[in-house]
C-alpha cells in the first residue's frame, strides 16, 4: 500500500466517521423508535381485532413490504413535491425509514402478542384489570421479551440501510464517502473503509443486543421465582 493511500484513508476515517455519529446514527434512532410507536400501534389493531382498522393496518403492511425501500424514498423526496409537498432530505428520510421499518415491526409484534396464551388475558380480567391494563402489564413485558431479538436484529439492519438516504442527498456516512471519493479516485480502499466503520457499528449493536437479552431473560427468570 502506497504512502498516498494511506495518508488519504487516514484522512477520510474521520471525515467518514463524524457523519455517521451526527446523521446515520441519529437516523436509525429517531426512525426506529417511531416505527415501533407504528408497529406496536398497528399490531395491537390487528391483535384487538378491530375489523375496519384491521384491514387498514393489513392494507399499509402490504403496501409497504411489497415495495422497494428506495422506491419509497424517491416518491416521498422527488414524488410529492410534484403535488405542492416539499420535504426536507433528513425527515424524508426519517418518515420513510419510520413507515417501512414500522410494517416488518408490526408483524414482529404480532405474531409475539398471538405467542402468549390465551389464558393470559383471561387472568388478567378475573384479577379486575381492564383489557388495556391487562394488555400493558401481562401480555405486552411477555410479547416484547419474545420480539426482543427480531426487533434488535431489525436495528442492527436499518443502520445499514440508511446509506439509501444517499439517493435523497442525506449527508450520512456513505455519501461521504462518495464524495471523497470523486475527488481521490481511490473506490475501492475508500468503499472497504466505510464497510469496516458499518461492521464497527453493527458489532457495537450487536453486542449491545445481547446484553439486552440477557437482562431480559435475567428479570423474567427473577419474576418466575418470586411467583
Amino acid at each position: 500500500m502506497d504512502q498516498r493511500l494511506v495518508e488519504i484513508l487516514l484522512d477520510s476515517f474521520w471525515k467518514i466517521l463524524l457523519p455517521g455519529l451526527k446523521m446515520t446514527i441519529p437516523l436509525t434512532v429517531i426512525s426506529f423508535s417511531f416505527s415501533l410507536i407504528i408497529g406496536i400501534t398497528t399490531a395491537l389493531v390487528q391483535f384487538a381485532r378491530i375489523k375496519i382498522l384491521s384491514q387498514i393496518a393489513r392494507f399499509y403492511i402490504w403496501v409497504t413490504r411489497g415495495t422497494p425501500i428506495l422506491v419509497q424514498l424517491y416518491i416521498v423526496f422527488y414524488g410529492l413535491p410534484k403535488l405542492g409537498i416539499l420535504i426536507d432530505p433528513f425527515p424524508a428520510a426519517v418518515l420513510v425509514f419510520s413507515f417501512n421499518e414500522g410494517a416488518y415491526t408490526a408483524e414482529t409484534m404480532r405474531s409475539a402478542f398471538e405467542s402468549v396464551p390465551s389464558g393470559q388475558m383471561e387472568a388478567g380480567f378475573c384479577s379486575g384489570m381492564s383489557y388495556m391494563q391487562t394488555f400493558m402489564r401481562i401480555i405486552l413485558p411477555q410479547a416484547f421479551r419474545t420480539a426482543f431479538p427480531p426487533l434488535s436484529n431489525s436495528a442492527i439492519a436499518m443502520v445499514k440501510e440508511t446509506s439509501l438516504a444517499a439517493n435523497i442527498t442525506v449527508t450520512e456516512m456513505f455519501m461521504a464517502t462518495q464524495r471523497i471519493v470523486a475527488r481521490t479516485y481511490e473506490p475501492l480502499a475508500l468503499y472497504i473503509e466505510v464497510a469496516l466503520i458499518y461492521l464497527i457499528f453493527s458489532t457495537v449493536l450487536t453486542k449491545l443486543q445481547r446484553a439486552g437479552e440477557r437482562r431480559i431473560n435475567f428479570l423474567a427468570k427473577e419474576g418466575n421465582s418470586k411467583k
